[in-house]
């Protein structure tokens, strides 16, 4: 009966887990913390924001029970936690992915339909929000990422689908002379995150990396969480047009979340291939033996990977004579 009662709290833990990320995502978007910067009391907050009391005052101690904020007597605080990532003029600040993640939250309501016609779902995100939410997440791992590719010897590197620019930068600060290839509107919006550091040495190009061309003379490609939005033909495909890119004994690297090779564990390389299905028309989390064949196909030599903390990178080096 005891295993009985385990197994019911363990199916009810599940069932109820979208609980604690919807009073996140509430207060993110309506700036709690933000406004939570000094003590305040329910009814303050509340006339701040132009926000039923009864509502607000739910919300803040559902946030409290969360440790997200502290209370003590009527007012309310940010916790370490909070000021640290969810105040917006942290540098650490995390609320891009906080947003980003409610916008999921509304795609991933639509799952039963995708499951059913194998289509994504419609997306309403504004394309500014997601990128600086890969931006959260980049700046947590890339020193981690850079350190284990290693730049030794590398003059020019491509980043593939670089996105805001957050590994471009963290190379170009060690003096190597990056391109960062994307779509034109994320272009623009990198531009405005490289200008605001201050930091030199990046140049751009503008396309589309399944159809157009990325240029030559590489000494690296990084493909950072890039393959996941593709089908298993265009990273096929993707693999043999870098490797006509970059020069001899040029190397490159494939950093996506990990999977096993069943397709089941750990949980969250599973749980992003669900995130896949929803937001695009083929992608998935990829094994490191399918990426592993897709270098090999491409007639890639000394390919090898390592784990990352939740990722994994895989290399391989461009040899043809």
């Amino acid at each position: 009966m005891d295993n009985e009662k385990e197994s019911i709290l363990a199916l009810r833990k599940i069932m109820g887990g979208y609980r604690k990320s919807r009073v996140l995502f509430t207060a993110n978007n309506f700036r709690v913390f933000d406004h939570l910067s000094s003590p305040k009391s329910a009814k303050t907050l509340a006339h701040e924001l132009s926000l039923d009391l009864r509502g607000t005052t739910i919300l803040l101690d559902a946030l409290v029970a969360l440790e997200l904020l502290g209370k003590v007597s009527s007012k309310y605080f940010n916790t370490d936690l909070s000021t640290k990532f969810l105040v917006s003029d942290s540098p650490d600040y995390q609320g891009d992915i906080v947003s980003h993640s409610d916008s999921l939250w509304k795609r991933w309501s639509n799952l039963d339909e995708v499951v059913r016609t194998g289509k994504p779902a419609q997306s309403t995100q504004d394309h500014k929000t997601f990128i600086m939410a890969m931006d959260n997440i980049a700046k947590m791992k890339v020193g981690d990422v850079i350190e284990a590719i290693g730049l030794e010897g590398v003059k020019s590197v491509i980043d593939v689908g670089g996105g805001p620019g957050t590994y471009s930068m963290q190379m170009a600060g060690k003096g190597v002379d990056v391109t960062l290839f994307d779509r034109p509107e994320t272009i623009s919006i990198a531009k405005e995150f490289i200008d605001k550091a201050g930091v030199c040495g990046i140049g751009f190009m503008a396309g589309d990396f399944n159809a157009d061309d990325i240029g030559s003379g590489y000494d690296l490609a990084l493909l950072s969480q890039v393959v996941h939005s593709n089908s298993d033909k265009e990273n096929t495909a993707l693999v043999k047009k870098v490797k006509k890119a970059l020069n001899e004994n040029g190397r490159i690297v494939i950093h996506e979340f990990y999977i096993d090779e069943n397709m089941a564990t750990p949980a969250e390389g599973a749980l992003f291939s669900v995130n896949m299905l929803v937001n695009t028309q083929e992608g998935r989390c990829y094994p490191v033996e399918e990426i592993k064949e897709w270098l090999a196909k491409a007639g890639l030599h000394d390919i090898d990977h390592k784990l990352i903390n939740d990722t994994v990178i895989v290399t391989a080096v461009k040899r043809d004579k």
